[in-house]
C-alpha cells in the first residue's frame, strides 16, 4: 500500500509541472462526463460528480472546462460520448500484481494498447479475477500536510464520517475508508478546514511485494507506460517500495 500511495503522491506533484498535465486534464474531464451521465448534472445530488469536480479543481482544471464536461455528460449539449469502464489485471516484473482501470469509447483499442504496454515492459496480462483478489476496493483521501497538522487532528476530523485509518506519507496524510464513505469523508475533511490533495476510489493491496531499486524501476516504468495511455484512468499495484528506493527511482 505504501509503495503505491507514495508513488501516487509523487506523480500528483509531478503532473503539475510536466507535459502530462494535458493528459491529466483529459482524464479528469472524462471522469466528470461519466459521473454526470450516470448520476445527473447536479453535484448536490450526485456525490460522485461532486468528488470528480473537486478533484479537477484541485488540479487547476479551468472552471469553463469543468462546466462544459458536466453539460456534455448530462446531455445538455446533445449526445454525449459513451464511455465503457473496463478493468484489466496483470502481473508485472517480480510478480507484482497490477490493476488497470480504463474509461474508453473503443474496447478493442483499449485492450490492444494495454496489452502492448504490459508485454513490452516485462509483464503478462492475467485472467479476470486472478489478480483482483489481492486488492480491496477502498476510498483514499490525501490531505496536504501543514506545519501544525497532526495525524490525530486528521483522524478526529474524519473518524465519524467513516474513515478507517490515517497514515503519514511524509508529505501528506492518507485517509482510508470504505469506497461508499469517501464522499462523506471528503466533506468532513473539507468542513474541518483540511486541504484536500485528492480523493479517489482505489484498489489497495492486501498483500505487498517488497522491491529493491532495479525491480522497482522496472515496475514503475510499466506503470508509467500504462498511465500514458489515453484510455487508462488509473493504475494500482502491490509493490512495497521504501521511501529511500522511491526517492532513488523517482529522481
Amino acid at each position: 500500500m505504501s509503495g503505491h500511495s507514495k508513488w501516487a503522491t509523487t506523480k500528483h506533484q509531478k503532473a503539475v509541472k510536466d507535459a502530462r498535465r494535458g493528459k491529466l486534464f483529459a482524464k479528469l474531464i472524462k471522469t466528470i462526463e461519466v459521473a454526470a451521465k450516470t448520476g445527473g448534472g447536479d453535484p448536490a445530488g450526485n456525490p460522485t460528480l461532486a468528488d470528480a469536480i473537486a478533484k479537477a479543481k484541485s488540479q487547476s482544471v479551468p472552471n469553463e472546462n469543468i462546466d462544459r464536461a458536466v453539460k456534455r455528460g448530462s446531455g445538455e449539449l446533445g449526445d454525449s460520448v459513451n464511455y465503457e469502464s473496463i478493468t484489466y489485471e496483470a502481473y508485472g516484473p517480480n510478480g507484482v500484481a497490477v490493476m488497470v482501470e480504463c474509461l474508453t469509447d473503443n474496447r478493442n483499442r483499449a485492450a490492444s494498447d494495454v496489452r502492448v504496454a504490459i508485454t513490452r515492459n516485462g509483464g503478462t496480462v492475467a485472467d479476470p479475477g486472478s489478480v483482483a483478489y489481492l486488492f480491496n476496493r477502498k476510498g483514499v483521501l490525501l490531505v496536504t500536510k501543514t506545519k501544525d497538522l497532526t495525524e490525530d487532528d486528521v483522524l478526529v476530523a474524519v473518524l465519524d464520517a467513516g474513515a478507517d485509518e490515517v497514515n503519514d506519507l511524509g508529505e501528506a496524510f492518507e485517509v482510508i475508508s470504505e469506497a461508499t464513505d469517501l464522499h462523506a469523508v471528503r466533506v468532513a475533511a473539507t468542513d474541518a478546514g483540511l486541504v484536500i490533495d485528492s480523493a479517489d476510489i482505489s484498489w489497495l493491496p492486501s498483500v505487498s511485494v517488497p522491491l529493491e531499486a532495479e525491480p522497482a524501476r522496472k515496475v514503475l516504468k510499466l506503470v508509467d507506460a500504462l498511465e500514458d495511455l489515453d484510455d487508462v484512468q488509473s493504475v494500482w499495484f502491490n509493490a512495497d517500495i521504501s521511501d529511500e528506493i522511491m526517492e532513488l527511482v523517482a529522481g
